[in-house]
């Protein structure tokens, strides 16, 4: 058999071996659809797999119909404080907290995130990405999701101010997976009207991880009174 032949054959049975690994290797795409892109912004309507069709009580309430004013009054009223030990505390008091969002970005979600909780089906969940470039390959990035499920909102939050450095290899996993930490979370969820926050159960291991506070439950009938949701 010719050498060239053999050659060839050998460099075509790599192709395929490197081609098997890398379909192998390849990130999953969550189905999605776009509500709003910019080139460093978007807000999308995410399918979420543990909703299930055949099982209605498990269905989110979408969609849902809120005004810009309610978006916003729910926006600036989230905080996040960086999460201390006890003993942190106990040397160095209580972290200060700030405001989740800047104006600039609330700015941006708020006619977003209506629409997109008008257009969202019962298994979606919204989600949301927003980023400061720094340089060609490094971003600060804020992210998570959010969904409604009777009068109760859920606001999640996966990376808030997070630098992000785009790997040589070139796997985006952010903007994949907005609702995903890059890093572990370091930080507590809060609301400014505590009366409106629906306790959650939680574990151990969701306390000594800092997991504790980062998806906020808000009792939408609370913070709006008479008003309809």
């Amino acid at each position: 058999m010719p050498r060239g032949f053999l050659r060839f054959t050998f460099h075509a049975s790599w192709v395929v071996l490197l081609c098997v690994l890398a379909a192998g290797c390849a990130i999953p795409q969550v189905p999605s659809r776009t509500v709003y892109e910019d080139p460093v912004n978007f807000v999308r309507l995410e399918l979420d797999a543990n909703v299930l069709p055949e099982w209605p009580p498990g269905h989110f309430t979408h969609p849902a119909q809120f005004s810009p004013e309610q978006i916003r009054r729910v926006l600036m009223g989230l905080t996040v404080q960086e999460h201390r030990t006890a003993l942190q505390r106990w040397l160095g008091g209580e972290s200060r907290r700030l405001p989740m969002f800047r104006d600039a970005e609330i700015t941006i979600l708020v006619p977003q995130l209506v629409e997109a909780l008008r257009l969202a089906k019962e298994n979606e969940r919204v989600t949301y990405y927003l980023s400061q470039p720094q340089t060609s390959i490094k971003r600060i990035i804020t992210s998570g999701g959010l969904y409604v499920r009777g009068t109760e909102l859920h606001f999640i939050l996966g990376n808030w101010q997070t630098l992000y450095g785009i790997p040589a290899y070139g796997m985006i996993y952010d903007r994949r997976y907005p609702m995903n930490p890059i890093i572990s979370k370091g930080f507590d969820l809060f609301f400014d009207l505590d009366q409106a926050r629906v306790q959650q159960t939680t574990s151990i291991w969701d306390s000594l991880l800092a997991n504790t506070k980062d998806e906020l439950v808000i009792d939408l009938a609370i913070v709006f009174p008479g008003q309809t949701v």
